[in-house]
């Protein structure tokens, strides 16, 4: 059994992560709108931060918990869970303003596709504390937490916040007030706490597994900037002269550069 209070825990972590996309929103309370260049730098800095803190957090977590082979396999899942699920929803239309009149069946279909985009972020959270109150780590209510856990969760809320802000560009454009872009910013990550919840019990009950957890997470992360995230930025920066790229390196350098020294916490 999993101690409740261990689940709490857990889930305020994976709901820290969920609010901080909101905070991606609230430049908009200060200026009417963001430039296609900061726009694509943006994207490449949370792609800097979500394969910094693949790479540097829970690849060499896995590598000290478990074999090489055990971390590919995990990847491998990873890649293909949120791959096959992505094509099944692709068509889905999740334009804000159908949300509020959607029947149930289009709210289900919504709510998966945001499941999809978000959930591999909770499992990263929930893996990352599979060591809770186990180990040496940082008093928080009473429990040790591990380092990992710590890093982790800040590095996907610092993500989130660029997110949150790519969320709410086209959402400004629709005429979305702005509370309603930080509601609809932090909607969209309302699947991290259950993933991490979920992903934590599992570990905890399963602790073979932790290494496959470990590369899940990392996989699917890493997927995500690979296919959603840099397009996206490229996408963006089209029109620039350079295409984006030297924009989107630049985020990419400042995220990867930023998440670096947390790393070694």
């Amino acid at each position: 059994m999993v101690a409740l209070e261990s689940l709490v825990l857990v889930f305020l972590a994976g709901l820290v992560t969920a609010l901080a996309t909101g905070i991606g929103a609230l430049p908009f309370f200060l200026i009417e709108e963001i430039s296609t260049r900061q726009n694509v730098v943006l994207w490449g800095f949370a792609s800097g931060v979500m394969v910094a803190a693949s790479l540097f957090g829970l690849v060499e977590e896995g590598l000290t918990a478990g074999t090489p082979a055990e971390i590919v396999v995990g990847a491998a899942a990873g890649v293909a869970l949120v791959a096959v699920s992505s094509f099944l929803l692709s068509d889905v239309d999740t334009n804000p303003r159908r949300y509020e009149q959607a029947d149930f069946g289009t709210l289900l279909l919504i709510l998966g596709v945001l499941t999809v985009h978000s959930f591999p972020e909770g499992i990263a959270v929930g893996v990352s504390f599979a060591d809770l109150g186990l180990e040496a780590g940082i008093g928080l209510f009473g429990l040790s937490v591990p380092a990992l856990a710590v890093f982790m969760t800040i590095a996907i809320s610092i993500h989130n916040v660029p997110e949150g802000t790519a969320i709410s560009i086209p959402l400004r454009a629709m005429g979305v007030s702005k509370w309603r872009m930080v509601w609809w910013s932090v909607f969209s990550s309302l699947p991290q706490p259950i993933g991490a919840v979920i992903a934590f019990a599992f570990v905890r009950v399963a602790r073979d597994f932790l290494p496959i957890g470990f590369g899940f997470a990392a996989g699917a992360m890493v997927y995500l900037v690979a296919t959603e995230f840099v397009p996206e930025a490229l996408e963006s920066g089209r029109e620039l002269s350079s295409g984006g790229y030297p924009e989107l390196l630049a985020g990419l350098a400042v995220g990867a550069g930023l998440m670096l020294p947390l790393s070694v916490m």
